[in-house]
């Protein structure tokens, strides 16, 4: 099995989604795939956004909301079988109608706790997924799970730290039972022990798939991003940076702490520790090789990349007694 993973550039709009479902396609032939997804691109910064205004008695975080709800029904229109689009979008209607419910609250109560942000903060994953497992149905066998049934974790409503014995015992169950070639799951999101929804924290997306990953002893985790796997320096600044083919754990994860933005390093904990291959892919250019992340590989190269990070002031103290 394995699991693939689309990052927010990835299922920005109609034509991305399009490319997903083609790369699904080719990988389900072969092997069970889950499809971990992202929200819609910057869908995530507008909901906490609107938020942020409805607490600060804002009236205009309800045009960040429309934005929001005319984006994902603009993807239905476009993706969606016209007999199945009405069925679609009365689901997705209720999502906003709870979504809509929330603002207005914060809106009432001049108040965002970390309990509601959460809520709201998840709403793009649980409606791209929806909206994409929906899409992938038309030419695929393919299935919608909502990762709040399956992860876990404690109470704390952002970063919440995941419950792995349960956590993985509810992954294998549910997928040694079912049946479908391709499962569609939102990332960043879960279910605290007492039912209430948590997200977890930065890269949470990324760290979704490593968990399934880890749950299930995947056979691999694709990471798909708008870049061709991790460059031996920053593209944007060093024009001579190339993709990187082949890098370890450790390396990785040094890059990734010192700079590096294409993987996170949380995300490479659960796989690292079962030893699960993670492949750094291009939505964009899905036949380029990327960058594969191993254990152990062997290279000449002693020196793979270089990252850096930006806005740092060095402070060196000196005085008696120091």
């Amino acid at each position: 099995m394995k699991i693939l993973k689309f990052g927010g550039s990835s299922v920005a709009n109609s034509e991305n989604i399009q490319k997903v479902i083609q790369i699904v396609s080719a990988a389900s032939a072969k092997d069970k795939v889950a499809v971990v997804v992202s929200a819609f691109g910057k869908t995530t910064n507008k909901l906490i956004a609107a938020a942020n205004k409805a607490a600060n008695n804002d009236p205009s975080y309800i045009v960040l909301f429309n934005e929001v709800t005319e984006h994902h029904t603009q993807v239905i229109s476009d993706l969606i079988f016209k007999e199945k689009q009405s069925e679609v979008q009365e689901k997705v209607n209720t999502l906003f109608n709870q979504l809509q419910t929330l603002l207005e609250g914060c809106f009432l109560l001049s108040e965002v706790t970390p309990k509601t942000m959460a809520t709201i903060s998840g709403f793009g994953e649980r409606l791209s997924s929806y909206i994409i497992s929906e899409v992938a149905k038309n030419t695929l066998n393919a299935t919608y799970k909502d990762s709040r049934q399956l992860i876990i974790t404690s109470n704390i409503f952002d970063k919440a730290q995941v419950k792995f014995t349960l956590t993985n015992k509810n992954c294998q169950d549910f997928f040694k039972n079912n049946p479908h070639q391709v499962t569609v799951l939102p990332g960043f999101i879960a279910k605290s022990e007492n039912g209430l929804t948590t997200t977890l924290g930065r890269g949470g997306s990324d760290y979704t798939a490593a968990i399934y990953a880890a749950a299930l002893q995947a056979n691999e985790l694709q990471i798909w991003t708008d870049v061709s796997g991790m460059y031996t320096a920053n593209p944007s600044i060093v024009k001579q940076a190339f993709p990187i083919p082949e890098i370890s754990y450790q390396e990785a994860m040094e890059l990734s702490h010192f700079g590096a933005k294409v993987i996170y390093p949380p995300t490479i904990q659960p796989a690292l520790e079962k030893e699960i291959p993670i492949v750094i892919k291009n939505t964009f250019e899905p036949t380029h090789v990327g960058t594969l992340i191993a254990k152990d590989l062997k290279s000449t190269n002693l020196v793979k990349g270089i990252s850096h990070i930006e806005d740092i002031t060095l402070l060196t103290l000196e005085g008696t007694g120091m």
